[in-house]
């Protein structure tokens, strides 16, 4: 940073940074969620620090890799917090490395706010850990909804990752949900992250004859799927939640994903996203997912509390994270509940061939969340 003309011999203070961490999956077979959560993150401290910072105090953002391991989680936030002195925490994607990562967060007294940990473990008890996104049991809900009333379907199968908190979730919310509304699950089968051979859950779900097939894992894991379901025969629709959300999906699976559906925080194509997705494109050269939204977010709102808090200590900038209310983001109005989530619709999109022959996700219903009911 310039420090500017001298005066008198001397020259001008620059201002102290404020700064702030981010914990994600960087590399690791999820490497796009952390990749595009830190150019969101980017993104709106670059546009934050040319509009004079905090005060007149730039933010210097400090990030770290997690490599997707839990592990990894805990040790890099707990650096950010007793090694950098890190004011507030944003990450992670992940729900597993996010509840690790809160843990340490909680025990220190240090604001963190999850971009897109989706799982309600995430915030549970934890009163420094606040989300900008909505969590799964409306999620499970509004892909209920839109499978039972949209697709008019009332058989589903499950195919979910045994060893991922978020995928457990999904799942156990989303049957929940479906037979409240009469739908039934006539298969349920379960992997474990990692997995390469789908093939004999494939042939028990085949068997079964389900009307549309549930995959609540990371798209990795749902590219593979897809391919190979196909290659077995099953044509049904399959359903993903927002962790299918990255332009590798369609890359990797390619035909075997059009015509699936998945639950997303918001769509590129969506209009109100318009502005972000040109600023994000011109800096980037790339469309951004649903993530590169929600980083965006996360970081503008840690922002506006960092500028209207007390003082930069962990109690008075968790207050006013606590207290928000319409806070205007690019993924949806954002007000945060008694229990520090995001209370927002959620979107359903399709995954759909492109005039050029690729496949991307196109904007198809809104959930709102007073569709819930219980769940406003």
């Amino acid at each position: 940073m310039a420090c500017g003309a001298m005066l008198g011999g001397m020259a001008p203070r620059v201002a102290e940074p404020i700064k702030v961490g981010h914990y994600g999956s960087m590399t690791g077979s999820e490497a796009t969620f952390g990749q595009s959560t830190d150019k969101g993150i980017r993104l709106a401290i670059e546009e934050i620090n040319a509009k004079g910072g905090i005060n007149g105090r730039p933010i210097e953002l400090i990030t770290y890799d997690t490599k997707g391991d839990s592990g990894e989680a805990g040790k890099a936030v707990t650096r950010l917090i007793s090694s950098d002195k890190v004011v507030a925490v944003l990450g992670e994607v992940a729900s597993s490395l996010s509840i690790a990562g809160g843990a340490v967060c909680q025990q220190y007294g240090v604001p963190m706010i999850t971009p897109s940990s989706t799982n309600p473990r995430v915030t549970m008890g934890k009163d420094y850990v606040f989300r900008v996104c909505f969590t799964d049991d409306f999620q499970a809900f509004a892909l209920a909804k839109f499978v039972k009333e949209n697709l008019k379907l009332d058989k589903a199968g499950i195919l979910y990752d045994q060893k991922q908190a978020y995928s457990k979730g999904l799942r156990d919310e989303f049957t929940k949900a479906f037979k409240k509304m009469g739908g039934s699950i006539v298969i349920d089968q379960a992997y474990s992250g990692g997995d390469q051979d789908f093939s004999a859950q494939l042939s028990a779900i085949a068997a079964a004859a389900p009307d549309v097939l549930l995959v609540p894992g990371y798209y990795t894991d749902g590219a593979a799927i897809a391919i190979q379901a196909r290659k077995k025969g099953i044509k049904v629709p399959l359903l993903g939640g927002d962790g299918w959300d990255s332009e590798q999906l369609g890359k990797i699976a390619g035909d075997a994903i059009v015509g699936s559906y998945y639950s997303n925080h918001s769509a590129p194509d969506q209009p109100d996203m318009k502005d972000f997705v040109d600023k994000y494109q011109k800096k980037y050269g790339q469309m951004p997912d649903a993530l590169g939204g929600l980083g965006y977010d996360a970081a503008n709102l840690l922002a506006d509390a960092l500028r209207k808090a007390a003082s930069l200590g962990g109690k008075d900038v968790r207050d006013v994270l606590a207290g928000t209310s319409g806070f205007p983001g690019v993924t949806g109005s954002i007000t945060i509940d008694k229990n520090r989530n995001a209370s927002k619709a959620a979107v359903i999109v399709q995954m759909a061939k492109t005039e050029k022959g690729d496949v991307q996700p196109k904007y198809v219903a809104s959930v709102a969340p007073d569709a819930a009911g219980e769940k406003k």
